[in-house]
């Protein structure tokens, strides 16, 4: 009976999958801040994830910064985490373009599933309502920068992906979400925020002030019921939908 029963197990999970996301950061998933040259910080930031530099060395001001993870100061994960980032910095900013968005606020606007790209820079002063499953991706050829106080809202904010040019800058308290992956560096000034995302510069310096960063939570498999079971996978800000 108990053989049975494990039989059913796995023909039940067999029958479902996750859909393959089309963005992966491989390694650097597990990285709430990843720096290429240094990274520097001031005051109360707390990071859910883990905290590296490659090939720089030098990691500052924790404490009083909190790391809810691991530090990798030089070493071969922080390394390998550099390269999975390049390689899909380079995937984002292949992708084609479903909407040119060069010169307009991103404040303001309500969009949907999509790849957004800003031939040079772009600017969020304000809300920034994101609506829809899958992937929203922002090809941004310079500059990301947020005035103080903008926010974006979001039911997806797993899959928000900020390829950047070069260097971004979240002004005071912005309630910023998704994945940065900047060539150059990041600033998160006084008090600014990333909800389900991370802070990934590939040859510059992180530069952080006060501030909480956590990354999405991984998809976890649930079982319930008796017999036939359901299943199902959730994470934080978005449901993992499974299809036969």
């Amino acid at each position: 009976m108990k053989r049975l029963m494990m039989i059913v197990v796995v023909v039940a999970i067999a029958g479902f999958h996750t859909p393959a996301r089309a963005v992966t950061l491989g390694t650097g998933e597990n990285f709430a801040v990843l720096g290429g040259s240094t990274v520097t910080n001031t005051g109360a930031t707390v990071l859910h994830g883990d905290l590296g530099v490659w090939p720089g060395l030098a990691i500052t001001g924790f404490g009083p910064g909190i790391v809810n993870g691991t530090i990798h100061a030089g070493d071969s994960v922080a390394q390998q985490a550099q390269s999975d980032l390049t390689t899909a910095y380079n995937f984002l900013a292949g992708m084609a373009p479903t909407q040119v968005l060069t010169g307009q606020d991103l404040g303001g606007q309500t969009l949907t599933t999509g790849v957004y790209f800003f031939a040079s820079s772009a600017q969020l002063t304000g809300v920034l309502t994101l609506s829809g499953p899958g992937d929203f991706v922002f090809q941004i050829g310079s500059t990301l920068t947020t005035a103080s106080n903008s926010s974006i809202l979001a039911n997806n904010s797993a899959n928000i992906y900020w390829q950047v040019g070069s260097s971004a800058t979240l002004g005071t308290a912005t309630a910023f979400k998704g994945s940065i992956l900047a060539l150059t560096s990041i600033t998160l000034n006084t008090g600014a925020t990333i909800d389900s995302g991370r802070a990934l510069a590939r040859n510059g310096a992180v530069t952080l002030d006060g501030n909480t960063i956590t990354i999405p939570e991984p998809c976890t498999i649930l079982l319930f019921g008796s017999g036939l079971m359901s299943l199902f996978a959730k994470r934080k800000g978005v449901v993992c939908s499974h299809t036969a």
